[in-house]
């Protein structure tokens, strides 16, 4: 199973809800940080890290003799990766997509393959955890290839064996966050009961409702704020799977980077039984789908 742990806005305390499901989860776990801008579920895992590879990808590189001037490429880059002056051919590689047409599509065969270095794949342990991360390099614009080449290290590292996954996405609603969410079993919404984050929270939820997933929400700062999360929930029959209140103990454990499910023992029950809804919202949606093929 895996479980995407995701906002509308940053701040809501996704990457705390991240750590504590992660080191209360009942079954062998990989937890996975593909916020790659901003990487920061390391700080509270404290991870051994045993494997740092770098991440490319494929760009074009032209041969100048060979070239005809024919504009296949030029037309087809919807990115402006590829540019004709006159007779001078140019790339511009950090516009580059990787998708392949233009090398695919040259009648001349005069564009072979090149590379760019995109960020780092980290991954190791803490404790009974399986960690893996993206690390995107310093001006590099372009997270969703290294949050696939993330994944792809994680589909070549499983081995076969049944591991969830606990997901730590970017922020927000953009191709960044799609990327992050779509392979997940469930998503959960970690919002805050303010209007900012109730916007944001209505926003996540028409993103990703179009990938059909099932959906819940984590209220951070439960009892403070409005109630209006709490009606928007209730409203569009948004499961509410955990309120996680405003305490001292918790905000000075999330200061000290500590796993709130470990460092504050009242809130440990409180992970235990978001960990069991969030398999119970991942039971009905198999249940669901057998009885549809039945």
């Amino acid at each position: 199973m895996i479980v995407a742990i995701a906002s509308g806005k940053g701040g809501t305390g996704k990457t705390t809800v991240s750590a504590s499901l992660a080191s209360i989860w009942p079954s062998p776990v990989t937890a996975v940080d593909l916020d790659v801008e901003e990487p920061n579920l390391h700080l509270f895992l404290n991870p051994d890290i045993e494997r740092q590879v770098s991440a490319y990808m494929t760009i074009p590189n032209i041969d100048d003799n060979r070239c005809t001037r024919c504009r296949v490429c030029t037309d087809i880059c919807q990115f402006k990766a590829i540019g004709i002056f006159g007779d001078v051919v140019m790339t511009f590689p950090e516009m580059c997509h990787g998708c392949g047409a233009c090398w695919t599509l040259c009648p001349e065969n005069a564009i072979t393959t090149d590379q760019r270095e995109l960020g780092q794949v980290l991954s190791g342990r803490s404790g009974r955890i399986d960690f893996t991360m993206g690390r995107l390099k310093v001006g590099e614009a372009m997270s969703p290839p290294l949050m696939r080449e993330v994944k792809r290290h994680l589909d070549a590292g499983q081995g076969g064996t049944a591991r969830d996954m606990i997901i730590d996405a970017p922020p927000g609603v953009s191709c960044p966050a799609i990327n992050a969410v779509m392979d997940a079993d469930v998503i959960v919404l970690v919002t805050e009961p303010t209007p900012f984050g109730l916007y944001d929270l209505t926003l996540a939820q028409k993103a990703f409702t179009t990938l059909g997933k099932p959906m819940g929400v984590v209220i951070n700062r439960a009892d403070i704020g409005t109630r209006d999360v709490l009606h928007h929930c209730e409203k569009t029959h948004l499961p509410v799977l955990a309120q996680i209140p405003y305490q001292r103990d918790i905000a000075e454990a999330y200061a000290r980077g500590q796993i709130i499910a470990k460092a504050v023992p009242a809130s440990r029950v409180l992970f235990e039984s978001l960990a069991e809804r969030i398999r119970d919202l991942a039971h009905r949606k198999n249940l669901s789908e057998e009885s549809c093929h039945a």
